[in-house]
Protein backbone atom coordinates (compact mmCIF):
# COMPACT_ATOMS: atom_id res chain seq x y z
CA UNK A 1 0.00 0.00 0.00
CA UNK A 2 1.02 3.28 -0.92
CA UNK A 3 1.96 6.29 1.72
CA UNK A 4 0.02 8.85 1.63
CA UNK A 5 1.28 12.15 3.20
CA UNK A 6 -1.52 14.51 2.10
CA UNK A 7 -3.91 12.34 5.25
CA UNK A 8 -1.18 12.89 7.23
CA UNK A 9 -1.05 16.45 6.66
CA UNK A 10 -4.74 16.71 6.74
CA UNK A 11 -4.81 14.93 10.37
CA UNK A 12 -1.91 17.05 11.59
CA UNK A 13 -3.73 20.65 10.52
CA UNK A 14 -6.94 19.16 12.01
CA UNK A 15 -5.70 18.07 15.45
CA UNK A 16 -3.34 21.35 15.77
CA UNK A 17 -6.40 24.09 14.95
CA UNK A 18 -8.55 21.80 17.44
CA UNK A 19 -5.77 21.95 20.06
CA UNK A 20 -4.64 25.74 19.19
CA UNK A 21 -1.69 25.33 18.81
CA UNK A 22 0.97 27.03 16.15
CA UNK A 23 3.59 25.04 14.52
CA UNK A 24 6.40 26.11 16.88
CA UNK A 25 4.34 24.63 19.71
CA UNK A 26 4.20 21.51 17.80
CA UNK A 27 7.68 20.83 17.24
CA UNK A 28 8.72 22.03 20.91
CA UNK A 29 6.49 19.75 21.93
CA UNK A 30 7.37 17.07 19.79
CA UNK A 31 11.20 17.28 19.96
CA UNK A 32 10.57 17.25 16.00
CA UNK A 33 12.38 20.18 14.46
CA UNK A 34 9.93 22.93 12.82
CA UNK A 35 11.54 22.29 9.66
CA UNK A 36 10.25 18.96 9.67
CA UNK A 37 6.92 19.59 10.76
CA UNK A 38 6.57 22.59 8.28
CA UNK A 39 7.27 19.99 5.39
CA UNK A 40 4.97 17.30 6.74
CA UNK A 41 1.93 19.94 7.69
CA UNK A 42 2.43 21.49 4.00
CA UNK A 43 2.85 18.46 2.04
CA UNK A 44 5.86 20.30 0.47
CA UNK A 45 8.22 16.99 0.76
CA UNK A 46 7.22 13.44 0.25
CA UNK A 47 10.61 12.05 1.88
CA UNK A 48 10.67 8.71 4.14
CA UNK A 49 10.59 9.59 7.67
CA UNK A 50 11.85 7.80 11.12
CA UNK A 51 9.32 5.91 12.08
CA UNK A 52 9.82 8.24 15.87
CA UNK A 53 9.17 11.39 13.78
CA UNK A 54 5.31 10.24 13.35
CA UNK A 55 5.32 8.77 17.17
CA UNK A 56 6.75 11.84 18.35
CA UNK A 57 4.22 14.17 16.59
CA UNK A 58 1.01 11.94 17.41
CA UNK A 59 2.40 11.39 21.07
CA UNK A 60 2.26 15.48 21.26
CA UNK A 61 -0.82 15.63 20.11
CA UNK A 62 -2.83 13.33 22.34
CA UNK A 63 -2.58 10.34 20.27
CA UNK A 64 -1.52 7.01 20.20
CA UNK A 65 2.17 6.54 19.28
CA UNK A 66 0.92 5.16 16.15
CA UNK A 67 -1.60 6.80 15.13
CA UNK A 68 -0.08 9.10 12.13
CA UNK A 69 1.63 5.85 10.78
CA UNK A 70 -1.92 4.12 10.89
CA UNK A 71 -3.18 7.41 8.53
CA UNK A 72 -0.14 7.61 6.20
CA UNK A 73 -0.38 3.57 5.41
CA UNK A 74 -4.71 3.89 5.17
CA UNK A 75 -5.38 2.11 8.22
CA UNK A 76 -7.54 2.98 11.13
CA UNK A 77 -5.55 4.43 13.83
CA UNK A 78 -5.37 2.61 16.82
CA UNK A 79 -7.80 4.16 20.25
CA UNK A 80 -5.30 5.94 22.62
CA UNK A 81 -5.29 3.16 25.16
CA UNK A 82 -4.48 0.57 22.83
CA UNK A 83 -1.31 -1.37 23.22
CA UNK A 84 1.14 -0.93 21.32
CA UNK A 85 1.95 -3.37 18.80
CA UNK A 86 5.20 -2.68 16.86
CA UNK A 87 7.17 0.18 19.36
CA UNK A 88 9.69 0.50 16.39
CA UNK A 89 12.86 0.08 18.62
CA UNK A 90 14.72 -2.11 16.16
CA UNK A 91 18.18 -1.35 15.26
CA UNK A 92 17.16 0.24 11.83
CA UNK A 93 14.59 2.24 13.78
CA UNK A 94 17.11 3.69 15.70
CA UNK A 95 19.27 4.12 12.46
CA UNK A 96 16.38 6.31 10.82
CA UNK A 97 16.15 8.74 13.71
CA UNK A 98 19.80 9.53 13.90
CA UNK A 99 19.83 9.88 10.03
CA UNK A 100 17.24 12.51 10.84
CA UNK A 101 18.61 13.62 13.26
CA UNK A 102 21.70 14.55 11.30
CA UNK A 103 19.51 15.66 8.45
CA UNK A 104 18.20 18.42 10.88
CA UNK A 105 21.86 19.70 12.37
CA UNK A 106 22.92 19.48 8.73
CA UNK A 107 20.28 22.43 8.00
CA UNK A 108 20.69 24.11 10.95
CA UNK A 109 24.60 24.28 10.19
CA UNK A 110 23.72 25.76 6.51
CA UNK A 111 21.63 28.09 8.15
CA UNK A 112 24.06 29.10 10.22
CA UNK A 113 26.80 29.54 7.31
CA UNK A 114 24.89 31.38 5.12
CA UNK A 115 24.49 34.04 8.42
CA UNK A 116 27.90 33.82 9.01
CA UNK A 117 28.88 34.89 5.74
CA UNK A 118 26.20 37.91 5.54
CA UNK A 119 27.67 38.99 8.78
CA UNK A 120 30.76 38.47 7.47
CA UNK A 121 29.92 40.50 4.26
CA UNK A 122 29.12 43.41 6.25
CA UNK A 123 32.11 43.47 8.36
CA UNK A 124 34.24 44.03 4.99
CA UNK A 125 31.89 46.39 3.78
CA UNK A 126 31.74 48.66 6.69
CA UNK A 127 35.81 49.06 6.81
Amino acid sequence: MSEDWAAVARAINERVNELGWRQRELAERSNVSQAIVREIQHHTVERRRGPRTLESLSTAMGWHPMHLDAVLHGRRPPDRDEPIMDPGDSLWSRLDTVEQRLIDITERLDDLKSDLASVAKQVRENR
